[in-house]
């Protein structure tokens, strides 16, 4: 831990509600305005803007403040800074990738704020790669019509923004605890945000769970990538943040929406965890997508070839791999020369000829892998969740942007944009607001489960790790903890059952595994239950994310974006130009929900400056 050192004895303060993760009862606790969660560019961004306004901050991240998902991103960051580009044409091109599915407004506020927010990020430490002249050297990547990648270190781009954000947050001093997993959401008795539990690992199974105590947390825990085998996530990715949003009773959007990166370093068949990326900035520069016989199979497939938007692009692959029988394709850049490579890419490069492949004189082999979650918890223009208090931004949001895919390099922008809005919300209103209004009621539901089919179980005859007593005596609901050796289970039957390519029977044998997971867990009970630790809950939470993106990937009945159903490939707007809405009832049950229009219904309909 850095900055804080939390002491025993203190009183826990107000304990979780609802649905929570079995762990002991918090030992320590430390007092803030605002608890921020994750280290990369949103919550390190927010929390330097929150600690500008005055606000005592806390950060919380799961492994050290450099360790997350920011500082593997190579591309770099999208903003209408060149000459002739404009936030309208970026606008348009956003618009485009997200299939129908952006909200105009969140994209709007992205593109207009964008390039100051960068010129502050740049204030901030943040030394970007410049051209001969001075300026801010811009390459452009799959979807986008102009130069307007701003980049670092050539593919270094997050690890320099990382590097600077964290110097920042060192240099004012402000109070970080590292490798801590929260665990839940605290809320008072009127069901405002209270704060989190988190367990810090290393202090020991009892002795390391504590709760940092604040009327307002941002969650800015990145994606769940590690739902599935492979994927460009690192190994903290598992969906945490999403799944304490919605134990907690926030609403969950689009989750069916993952995007699977195109070109990914192809290490074989059986290669499972974090691979390496090759960034689309190699297509950008030129490199070719081509098949074993040397053809170039996007010709004719988009008018931008391989710079389509990314959900283009991986189908292409995907389907010539089918076609062929192949395993991967290939992306040749042999004609930039060794100088070129070097360079612009010397991250690439290294991760490459680390796996015995030199792209200088050989084409690099690649396929798909999952990369991006565009859903997540919904928010509006504000950052704020549907819990009062409880505010998210980055990967781990639904603000609206993406759509149904999101544009090449739209994601560190989304971060630093919509996190310093949560820190102007926050410093304008401060964190002790009134509690706001409910959601507003949504009309069409076509789906609609309890929390026993999802994991959750409730019954008295579930076993003891299903209802216990808490500390405190509330007999909250604790969720049954799946075994650490299920988390490549749960990835194994992601990857077969919802990846690239999806189908009602794939879905079905998706679910059905999953539940068997679940229902195994369950049957186990007493002693032979899975015991509280990082492992157990970590697995238990990819376990959630896994059931809720099966669900709604089952209700989306057609091919949109990055979610592509064999079953139903064209796209089809007059019934599935919607969004999926997931959240919990009050009586524990699990509702997945369609909205009656394109837009997203407001967060908070009756508060000044909601989203709609």
């Amino acid at each position: 831990m850095t900055g804080t050192e939390p002491t025993g004895g203190e009183t826990a303060g107000p304990e979780p509600t609802g649905i929570r993760l079995h762990a002991p009862a918090p030992g320590w606790t430390v007092d803030a305005d605002v608890v921020v969660v994750g280290s990369g560019v949103a919550g390190l961004t927010a929390a330097l803007r929150c600690t500008a306004a005055g606000l005592r901050t806390v950060v919380v991240t799961k492994a050290l403040l450099d360790a997350g998902s920011t500082r593997w991103a190579q591309g770099g960051i999208a903003a209408a800074l060149g000459e002739g580009d404009s936030p309208e044409q970026h606008l348009d091109d956003t618009l485009v990738a997200g299939a129908g599915l952006c909200d105009t407004e969140a994209v709007r506020a992205l593109v207009t704020e964008g390039p100051g927010a960068v010129r502050r990020l740049i204030e901030t430490g943040a030394a970007f790669d410049v051209t001969a002249d001075g300026g801010i050297a811009l390459t452009r990547e799959g979807g986008h019509h102009r130069r307007r990648i701003a980049h670092a270190g050539g593919d270094a781009t997050g690890a320099e923004i990382s590097r600077a954000l964290v110097e920042a947050i060192r240099a004012r001093g402000v109070r970080t605890i590292e490798n801590a997993l929260v665990l839940d959401l605290l809320k008072d008795a009127d069901g405002r945000t209270a704060g989190v539990t988190l367990h810090v690992m290393g202090e020991g199974q009892h002795d390391g769970v504590g709760a940092v105590h604040a009327p307002a947390v941002v969650l800015a825990t990145g994606g769940m990538g590690q739902v599935f085998s492979a994927t460009t996530n690192p190994s903290v990715s598992t969906g945490d943040g999403v799944a304490l949003a919605l134990r907690a009773g926030a609403e969950i959007s689009d989750l069916e929406f993952v995007q699977f990166h195109p070109t990914v370093l192809f290490l074989g068949a059986g290669a499972e965890g974090q691979q390496p990326l090759v960034s689309e900035a190699v297509r950008g520069e030129g490199a070719h997508l081509v098949d074993a016989d040397g053809v170039r199979f996007m010709l004719g497939q988009h008018e931008l070839a391989e710079l389509a938007p990314r959900d283009i692009v991986a189908k292409a692959i995907t389907r010539r791999m089918i076609e062929q029988g192949a395993e991967h394709m290939y992306l040749d850049a042999r004609h930039f020369g060794a100088e070129m490579w070097e360079n612009r890419f010397p991250t690439i490069l290294a991760a490459c000829r680390a796996h015995g492949i030199d792209p200088v004189t050989e084409p690099v082999p690649v396929a798909p892998a999952a990369h991006y979650a565009s859903g997540g918890v919904r928010t509006d223009l504000r950052g704020r969740t549907t819990v009062p208090g409880l505010y998210a931004c980055g990967e781990v949001a639904c603000t609206g942007v993406h759509g149904a895919n999101r544009l090449a390099s739209n994601s560190l922008l989304e971060g630093l944009v919509f996190a310093e809005r949560i820190a102007a919300d926050l410093a304008a209103h401060g964190p002790h607001r009134d509690a706001a209004p409910a959601p507003e009621h949504r009309t069409e539901s076509p789906d609609t489960e309890t929390w026993a089919e999802l994991g959750f179980d409730t019954g008295p005859d579930a076993g003891p790790w299903a209802v216990t007593e808490d500390a405190a005596g509330n007999g909250a609901a604790v969720l049954t903890l799946l075994a650490p050796e299920a988390r490549r289970d749960v990835q194994r039957i992601m990857t077969r059952g919802a990846g690239v390519l999806r189908s009602a029977a794939s879905l079905a044998e998706a679910a059905a595994g999953l539940d068997a997971l679940r229902r195994g867990a369950a049957e186990a009970g007493g002693r032979k239950s899975a015991e509280p630790g990082v492992d157990s809950w970590e697995t238990t939470n990819l376990l959630c994310v896994a059931r809720v993106l099966v669900a709604a990937a089952r209700t989306r009945a057609e091919t949109r974006g990055c979610h592509w159903r064999e079953d139903h490939p064209d796209r089809d707007d007059a019934a599935w130009r919607r969004h999926l809405v997931v959240r919990l009832t009050p009586d524990r049950r699990l509702t997945v929900t369609r909205t009656a229009t394109p837009d997203f219904p407001a967060v908070t309909p009756d508060a000044p400056g909601s989203s709609k």
